[in-house]
C-alpha cells in the first residue's frame, strides 16, 4: 500500500477541505497511509506536515478554507530548488505519491514533476472557473452565490438613494462570477475581462437608464476587466506572486471616479475581494469536492499519475494535468448575449 501526500495550494477557496476528507476516507479504506504537508509547495520542499486520519478530518466537510494551509511557492521559481527539492520532501516523510489541490501555478508544478517520473495526482481548483479540462471547479457555485447575495442588498441601497452601485468580483482573466452573479442579481451593467469596455458607451448605457425613468443602476466588474482604450489601470502597484501573477482589484474604484464624472449621479462602489473566497461551501460545492476527492484517491490506487480528475457532464473523469494549463477557459459569448438581454 502506499503513502500518500497531500497539498493545497493557491488561494484558498470553499470545498477544500471536502476534497481533503475525500481523499482520507478513500485512501483509508485502501488500506493506505496519508500525510498532508502544510501550506502548499512550501511544506513539501520542508518536509513538514501533519498526518491524516480519519479523526483529523471529521467535522471539517462544511468549514471553509483548508486545515492544511495553503501558499504561492513555486518550487521551480528561478533559484528554486525544483525536482530534486520536492523528492527529498517525500522521502524525509515516507511519501510514495502526491495529491496536489490547486489551480493552474499547483497544477503546472505538479505537471512538471509528472514529467520528470514523480507520481502524482492533481484537483483542479480555482474560484474562477476558468481552468480548462473539467466542466467546473468546486469553490466557484459558492463565490457566485456570495456575490449575488451582494447584488441583491446593492438594490435596496441604491434605489433608496438613486445611485449607481458598482460591485466588483474575483476573475483574473474570465468573467464567470460577474456574468453568473449579474445574471441572478440582475445587474444592469456586467463587464468581464473577455470584452473590454469602452467608458463611454457603460455611461451612455447608464444615462438612457435614467431617462427611462429608472433611479439606479447596478455594475457588476470583474477584477480583470479592463477598458477599450488601456486608460484605466487595474494593477494593484505592480506587485508579483512566486508565479509572476500581478495583484489584481481596484477596477471599481476607478468606475466609481468615472461614472461620477461623466454622468453627474452618485456612484458608490463595493469591492468584495477575499469574502468571495471565505465561509461555508455551497451543497454543490461539497458534492463535486467530495466526488474529486474520491477519484483523486481512487487514481492513486489504480497507479495512475500525471493525470487529474475533472468533471464531465455528469461524470467525475481523469484527463491528463497538461489539459488545464495554457490559456485559461473563457466565458461562453452566448452566455453573455443572454445576460445582455437584461442591461437596462
Amino acid at each position: 500500500m502506499a503513502r500518500i501526500g497531500v497539498l493545497t495550494g493557491g488561494g484558498d477557496c470553499p470545498g477544500l477541505n471536502a476534497v481533503i476528507r475525500a481523499v482520507v476516507r478513500k485512501g483509508l479504506l485502501d488500506g493506505h497511509t496519508l500525510f498532508g504537508y502544510t501550506y502548499g509547495w512550501a511544506g513539501v520542499l520542508n518536509g513538514e506536515g501533519e498526518e491524516l486520519t480519519a479523526e483529523r478530518t471529521k467535522g471539517i466537510l462544511p468549514r471553509g478554507g483548508t486545515i492544511l494551509g495553503s501558499s504561492r511557492t513555486n518550487p521551480f521559481k528561478e533559484g528554486g530548488p525544483g525536482v530534486d527539492g520536492v523528492l527529498e520532501g517525500m522521502a524525509r516523510q515516507g511519501v510514495d505519491v502526491l495529491v496536489a489541490i490547486g489551480g493552474e501555478d499547483t497544477l503546472g508544478v505538479a505537471a512538471r514533476l509528472a514529467d520528470a517520473g514523480v507520481p502524482i495526482v492533481g484537483v483542479p481548483k480555482t474560484i474562477d472557473n476558468d481552468l480548462k479540462g473539467t466542466d467546473y471547479t468546486f469553490g466557484f457555485q459558492t463565490a457566485v452565490q456570495i456575490a449575488t447575495d451582494a447584488v441583491d442588498r446593492l438594490h435596496t441601497t441604491a434605489e433608496s438613494h438613486n445611485r449607481v452601485m458598482i460591485l466588483e468580483v474575483m476573475g483574473r482573466h474570465a468573467g464567470f462570477i460577474a456574468a453568473h452573479a449579474g445574471m441572478a442579481g440582475g445587474g444592469d451593467v456586467i463587464l468581464v475581462p473577455e470584452r473590454p469596455f469602452d467608458i463611454e458607451e457603460v455611461c451612455n448605457h447608464i444615462r438612457r437608464r435614467h431617462a427611462n425613468g429608472r433611479t439606479f443602476s447596478i455594475v457588476v466588474v470583474s477584477e480583470g476587466a479592463t477598458p477599450r482604450e488601456g486608460t484605466l489601470s487595474t494593477t494593484g502597484g505592480g506587485q508579483l506572486d512566486a508565479f509572476g501573477h500581478a495583484r489584481l482589484g481596484g477596477i471599481a474604484v476607478m468606475l466609481e471616479r468615472e461614472i461620477e464624472e461623466r454622468t453627474g449621479y452618485e456612484t458608490r462602489m463595493t469591492i468584495l475581494g477575499h469574502v468571495q473566497r471565505g465561509g461555508t461551501p455551497t451543497a454543490f460545492d461539497r458534492v463535486l469536492a467530495t466526488r474529486f476527492g474520491v477519484a483523486a484517491a481512487e487514481a492513486v490506487n489504480a497507479g495512475h499519475s500525471g493525470v487529474m480528475v475533472a468533471a464531465r457532464g455528469g461524470d467525475i473523469v481523469e484527463v491528463p494535468i497538461s489539459e488545464a494549463l495554457g490559456d485559461p477557459k473563457t466565458l461562453d459569448d452566448k452566455f453573455f448575449a443572454d445576460a445582455a438581454v437584461f442591461f437596462g
